[in-house]
C-alpha cells in the first residue's frame, strides 16, 4: 500500500445500507479547502476562523438537487487529529444513495477515494498510534464475542504497547550504560553494576515470555474456549450437552458408559462463543478399548479452558465418594471447574450449595448454567489475553527471537564475558521489539496489516 499523504482521501466511515446516520471521513492536508467548496456552514464567521476541533451544523449542495443536504461536519483544522493530519467528519441521514451523492461531490472537489485501512495507516505513520493498536482497530471491529472484544479494546488502549515501550526503553538505557562502559574501557568505572544489570534483564525476559506463551495459546487463532463436560459415567454428561447445543448429537442411553470417545460441538453462552466437549466418563481402566478412550477424555481435560463436572443428584454415598476422588486430583492440577449437579428432578441431598442444579426433564438450572459459564470464562486468565490473534500471530517469531536474545545477554553476563558482546546481544533484542511495536517495518508488512481493513478505516 501506498501511503501518499500529500493527497487528501476521503470514504464512508460507518457500515453500508440505510441507518439513522452515516459518517464520511476525510483526511489530508486539504480538507479545509476541499469543505470550503463544498460545505455551506451556517455560521461562516466561526468556520473560517475555526482553529480547533469544532461540531459545525450546515448543508452541502449536490449537483442536480434542488434542496441542500443538512449535515453537520467535526472539523481537526490541524494536525491533532486522528490521522495526524488536518481531518474531518460528515454526519449526516445514513441513506446509501446521500451517502454515494456527497462522496461524489467531495471527490469533484478534489479528494481521492481511501484505500483500505487507509486512515489507520496514517495514524501509524504520524506516529499517533503503534502498530499493536492499528492491529486493535481490525479486531474491535472484527470481535466475535466479548471476550474478543475486551482483548481488542485493551490492546487498542496501548496496554501492551505500554509495557513494551518500558523495555523497549529499559533496554535502551541498558545498553546505553554497556557503551559508555566500553567508552572509558581503561577507566575504573562502573555504570551499572552486574547485579543491578542481571535484575533488569530478568524483568525484560519474564515480560517477553509471558507474551510469548500468550501468543502461542489457541485462543489466538479466533478458536473459542473449550469447556469440557466431565464425570463418572451415567453422570448425564451426554444429556447436558444435548441440552446445551440444543440438539441430539449425542447418543443417550440409561447404561453406563454409552460414550466411548468424546464429541465436540459449537455452543453460544450468552455473547460468549465456546467449544462444547462432552467426554466419556472417569473410572478405572477395565480394557483396551476403555484405555484409548479415557486417553481421549484425559487429553481433552488437560487442554480445556473450563471443566464441567457432572455429579448425578440421585447417585449412591459410594458413588459419591469414587466422584469426590476423581474432583479432586482435578483440583490438584489446578484445573478451572464447575460443579454441576445433573438430575436435579431427583435431588436426594437438599443441601447443593456448591452445584450448579440442572434438570433436563423440566429444563431447570439451564440458563444459570450458561451464565455461570460466561462468568468463568470472561474471568478467567484466558479471557485476559493481552495480545489479538492477528498480532499473536505477527509477533511470535519476533517475541521468540527477543527473548532468545536476553536470555543470551543474562547468560554472557553472569559468565562474566565482555561487554561487546553482551551489547551485540541487546540489540538483537532492540531490533525484534522495535519490530511487534512497529518502530522498524517493511512495506510488504504494512500491506499484510492494513489491506485487512475495510475502507474508511
Amino acid at each position: 500500500m501506498e501511503a501518499l499523504l500529500h493527497e487528501t482521501i476521503a470514504a464512508a466511515a460507518s457500515a453500508t445500507g440505510s441507518g439513522l446516520r452515516a459518517v464520511i471521513r476525510v483526511s489530508g492536508p486539504e480538507t479545509k479547502a476541499l469543505l470550503d467548496d463544498a460545505f455551506e456552514p451556517d455560521r461562516p464567521e466561526e468556520w473560517r476562523a475555526c482553529r480547533s476541533a469544532l461540531r459545525h451544523s450546515g448543508s452541502i449542495r449536490l449537483p442536480e438537487t434542488p434542496t441542500p443536504l443538512p449535515v453537520h461536519v467535526l472539523l481537526w483544522p490541524n494536525a491533532r487529529s486522528y490521522t495526524g493530519q488536518p481531518a474531518a467528519e460528515v454526519h449526516m441521514v445514513g441513506s446509501p444513495p446521500l451517502v454515494e451523492a456527497v462522496l461524489e461531490r467531495l471527490y469533484l472537489a478534489g479528494a481521492r477515494p481511501a484505500q483500505a485501512g487507509e486512515f489507520t495507516l496514517r495514524a501509524f505513520l504520524a506516529g499517533r498510534i503503534d502498530l499493536l493498536q492499528a492491529e486493535a482497530v481490525l479486531g474491535v471491529i472484527d470481535a466475535p464475542d466479548d471476550a474478543w472484544l475486551r482483548t481488542a479494546l485493551a490492546q487498542l488502549a496501548g496496554g501492551v504497547s505500554g509495557k513494551l515501550a518500558e523495555i523497549h526503553e529499559q533496554l535502551l538505557i541498558d545498553l546505553a550504560d554497556l557503551e559508555a562502559g566500553l567508552d572509558f574501557v581503561d577507566e575504573d568505572i562502573d555504570f551499572v553494576s552486574r547485579t543491578e544489570f542481571a535484575a533488569r534483564l530478568a524483568a525484560a525476559a519474564d515480560f517477553l515470555a509471558r507474551l510469548l506463551e500468550q501468543a502461542s495459546g489457541r485462543w489466538h487463532a479466533h478458536a473459542a474456549p473449550s469447556v469440557v463436560i466431565a464425570g463418572l459415567p451415567n453422570a448425564g454428561k451426554s444429556t447436558l450437552f444435548n441440552l446445551l447445543i440444543e440438539d441430539h448429537a449425542a447418543i443417550v442411553t440409561e447404561y453406563a458408559g454409552t460414550t466411548r470417545d468424546y464429541l465436540r460441538a459449537p455452543c453460544k453462552v450468552g455473547r460468549l462463543a465456546i467449544e462444547l466437549v462432552d467426554t466419556a466418563g472417569r473410572e478405572p481402566i477395565r480394557n483396551e478399548l476403555h484405555q484409548a478412550a479415557q486417553g481421549a477424555s484425559e487429553n481433552a481435560l488437560l487442554s480445556a479452558d473450563l471443566i464441567l463436572w457432572c455429579t448425578p443428584s440421585d447417585a449412591s454415598q459410594s458413588s459419591r465418594a469414587e466422584d469426590e476422588r476423581f474432583f479432586a486430583m482435578l483440583r490438584e492440577k489446578r484445573a478451572n471447574c464447575l460443579r454441576v449437579a445433573t438430575k436435579a428432578d431427583l435431588a436426594q441431598d437438599p443441601d447443593q450449595s456448591s452445584f450448579i442444579a440442572v434438570s433436563a426433564r423440566n429444563g431447570t438450572g439451564i440458563d444459570a448454567l450458561r451464565t455461570a459459564i460466561a462468568d468463568r470464562l470472561l474471568a478467567a486468565p484466558a479471557a485476559g489475553q493481552e495480545l489479538l490473534g492477528s498480532t499473536a500471530a505477527r509477533c511470535r517469531d519476533s517475541l521468540r527471537k527477543a527473548l532468545e536474545a536476553v536470555e543470551r545477554a543474562r547468560a554472557l553476563a553472569s559468565q562474566g564475558a565482555g561487554d561487546e558482546l553482551i551489547a551485540l546481544e541487546i540489540r538483537e533484542a532492540l531490533e525484534q521489539t522495535g519490530r511487534i511495536a512497529g518502530r522498524v517495518y517493511t512495506d510488504d508488512l504494512l500491506d499484510r496489516i492494513f489491506s485487512r481493513f475495510c475502507i474508511g478505516k
